[in-house]
């Protein structure tokens, strides 16, 4: 008897095989084209959120200004509170953010709970008749995790004397003429240097020429 047309069970088992190396041939580079898209993606999203954080305090703190956010024992105004890890100043928000009028900001590096710190803004509404700050909202971050990070201020005293820098500003009856925010990304990612010029103060006019900002930077 003639043998009737037809696969064997083994040609079938073989074709079923190749069929199934290649959708894992094809999943797998599927799978790594996916992540290789979400990697990249994910970098640009944290290069803006970097590049965004960095705008964002260079604007605000370039507008610093010499508004009371406290007092001495003396009775003495104070402009500017500054720490390794917190800055309290007065500027105003862009745009119709800032309608409100100059709000107190508090920037500050907090523990995250999970071994990192985040950068948190804190905004503040400083009532015309002298009481105490209304904050407005929670802190919003502006950048988290970080692996460390730390600010510091250069400026002159109230006799016109340079300090060098250093991590506590200490007189803040006067504004920094520069501070210095520097923070360490998790990750392959850089935090570029950022230097930021404030005003100068008005009763000092005798200010040393390395320290007065240059076209928007730094001498």
């Amino acid at each position: 008897m003639k043998r009737s047309a037809g696969f064997t069970l083994l040609e079938v088992l073989g074709a079923l095989a190749l069929l199934a190396l290649l959708i894992v041939g094809v999943y797998s580079g599927l799978r790594t084209a996916i992540h290789s898209v979400r990697s990249g993606t994910a970098a640009i999203e944290r290069i803006d959120q970097i590049r965004a954080a960095q705008g964002i305090l260079r604007r605000e703190l370039a507008q610093s200004m010499t508004m009371t956010i406290s007092r001495t024992d003396r009775g003495e105004s104070l402009y500017f509170e500054g720490s390794a890890h917190s800055m309290r100043y007065v500027a105003p928000l862009p745009g119709y953010l800032g309608k409100l009028g100059p709000q107190l900001q508090r920037l500050q590096l907090v523990d995250d709970g999970h071994g990192e710190s985040r950068l948190e803004l804190s905004l503040a509404l400083l009532p015309p008749d002298g009481q105490p700050a209304q904050p407005l909202g929670e802190p919003q971050v502006l950048l988290d995790h970080l692996r460390g990070g730390s600010f510091r201020y250069r400026g002159v005293d109230a006799r016109g004397q340079p300090v060098p820098w250093t991590a506590v500003w200490p007189d803040g009856r006067l504004l920094p003429q520069l501070v210095s925010i520097t923070l360490q990304p998790s990750g392959n990612y850089a935090w570029p240097q950022l230097l930021v010029p404030l005003r100068v103060n008005p009763p000092l006019s005798g200010v040393p020429s390395e320290l007065l900002p240059l076209n928007g930077g730094v001498r």
